[in-house]
């Protein structure tokens, strides 16, 4: 039913890009007072997972980046509604576009896997595939599969063991932050939605970056304007749990906070408000090391219900608790298996300039134009990104930042004899520069570097059956939407930016009762255009 925006308040359970989007759209598409659009965030600052902090004293700090492109169809139209921060006259989307028109920022990657040999570090040659006939075949079979027949299927019970050492294994898996054992059925959807980057996936030259880290180019901008609109921020309030009317309908009627100072509350929810929750987070539960101390181990499984994203999807779908708990999905199939989801990401912060003179000339890219670095033979599976500096709005002249990962944080390093998860952020550095053959000084000497450990990052990646995602508007439900990057939402991929977006949409549309007076673009289909498949296919048979 449609709702009369000037009698809805909005509550939006969770900060992150999710419920900033939905916030920018029932602003814009359903005309919702802003001052009656309430973000209820248990941190103290907005974007989630979308977050990037720090300074040049004490070290800057990236948990993760993001992937654009041209295919994030409701990405670019919410930032296209969003001013610029340094011009209002612009959009976030153009100031995007425009900076990745200028030549020097292009994506062109030079040295996209390295090898390590007795010479030191190899730069591949990634113009093949490596793939042979049964490999392409099981692709082929894969992507030609139902999801029913794939069912809870890992990835590595689909092909042998030697398509993980291929070169088309280690740029997908890197890329995109696969692993073995995650979930066919969304590798299969991965294979359909990005079909487009198979023609380039050894370059990366199809990916789209921002000015500065995704914090201060996209959530930055975004909370600017919804606070300029007159949003109500609640920072620093936790929702414990959600009550239902009485009734067989699916009708949220209080809100339980919890402020920083303990003090609990009930917010009132009318039958003509609607409440947004997002579920699960990929972030939660991370610990920071420092320089010279790794970061707090994993959480114990029981800790989960200590965390506000996954304890209060946890109250959802608990029957004891919630009549209406089998529309609810289930959580503990994402949460519960730590050593299946974990990886460890960390970002550096140099006061030299010595280390990036040394990789532009060693891979032959400039900062910004490298995207990935994978070191296949790496233990850790490290790979690294170089940005476009300055990365950070308030980062200082002669100070560079970089950041990341390794997908096997229990393995022990190839110089660092050590689990990375058990690794300082010298010693990261330390086997990274021996990675590179590069020397230890002055880099190590300047360098702060924080290693994150992050618990549930691909936890969205877990091989699932139907029904363990819950929808985005629960069956019967009346008032309440579900977002973020653990509701099911046919054909799209898990772990983009664009699944939290569109699921944004979708929820504002459908609560609002909008119609055809909100238009949400279809799920970009690259296998749809001859080109794009022709290239593809091409692609996979070199």
């Amino acid at each position: 039913m449609a709702r009369n925006p000037e009698e809805t308040n909005a509550y939006l359970v969770g900060g992150g890009i999710a419920s900033l989007a939905a916030a920018v759209h029932l602003i814009q598409d359903a005309h919702v007072p802003a001052p009656q659009i309430h973000i209820l965030e248990s941190g103290p600052l907005p974007g989630g997972s979308m977050d990037g902090a720090g300074d040049a004293e004490k070290g800057y700090v990236l948990r993760g980046g993001r992937m654009l492109n041209f295919s994030y169809l409701c990405t670019y139209d919410l930032l296209s509604k969003v001013p610029s921060l340094t011009d209002s006259k612009k959009s976030v989307k153009q100031e995007i576009d425009e900076f990745n028109a200028v030549p020097e920022n292009k994506t062109d990657a030079h040295a996209r896997l390295v090898a390590t040999t007795e010479k030191g570090p190899e730069i591949l040659n990634v113009k093949h595939m490596g793939l042979n006939a049964r490999e392409r075949e099981d692709l082929l079979l894969v992507a030609g599969s139902s999801e029913e027949v794939l069912g809870t299927k890992r990835i590595d019970e689909c092909f042998g063991a030697e398509f993980f050492r291929t070169k088309f294994w280690y740029m997908w898996d890197t890329m995109f932050a696969f692993e073995p054992w995650h979930s066919a059925v969304e590798f299969k959807r991965y294979l359909h939605r990005f079909i487009h980057e198979f023609p380039r996936i050894n370059s990366l030259a199809g990916v789209d970056r921002t000015p500065y880290n995704q914090y201060d180019s996209i959530i930055l901008p975004i909370e600017t304007y919804l606070k300029a609109q007159g949003v109500d921020f609640r920072y620093e309030t936790k929702v414990n749990s959600v009550s239902f009317a009485p009734s067989s309908a699916i009708t949220v009627s209080e809100i339980h906070v919890v402020s920083k100072g303990g003090a609990t509350g009930i917010i009132h929810v009318h039958p003509q408000d609607i409440v947004i929750i997002t579920l699960g987070s990929m972030t939660s539960c991370s610990s920071l090391g420092t320089n010279t101390s790794p970061p707090a181990p994993n959480p114990d499984l029981a800790l989960y219900s200590r965390d506000g994203s996954w304890g209060l999807w946890s109250s959802l779908a608990d029957p004891i608790i919630n009549p209406h708990s089998s529309h609810f999905g289930n959580p503990s199939n994402f949460y519960s298996r730590i050593p299946e989801s974990a990886w460890l990401s960390f970002t550096v912060t140099l006061k030299n300039p010595a280390f990036f003179h040394q990789i532009e000339e060693w891979s032959g890219n400039k900062a910004g134009t490298g995207a990935l670095t994978t070191f296949k033979d790496s233990e850790w599976l490290m790979s690294i990104v170089v940005p476009h500096q300055p990365h950070f709005l308030n980062q200082p002249d002669g100070t560079q930042v970089f950041w990341g990962y390794g997908l096997f944080p229990f393995k022990a390093g190839n110089f660092v004899k050590k689990p990375m998860a058990d690794c300082s952020g010298e010693e990261i550095l330390t086997e990274l520069l021996h990675h590179l053959n590069f020397p230890e000084h002055p880099t190590l000497d300047n360098a702060i570097t924080i290693p994150c450990m992050l618990p549930y990052v691909t936890s969205q990646f877990l091989t699932r059956k139907e029904g363990d995602r819950p929808e985005v508007i629960p069956r019967g439900s009346t008032n309440l939407g579900l977002l973020g990057q653990f509701v099911e939402i046919p054909r799209d991929t898990v772990f983009t930016v664009e699944y939290s977006v569109r699921g944004a949409q979708m929820a504002v549309k459908e609560l609002m009762g909008l119609g055809k007076e909100m238009r949400i673009r279809d799920i970009y289909k690259g296998e749809h255009n001859v080109k794009v498949l022709v290239d593809a296919l091409r692609m996979l048979l070199t």
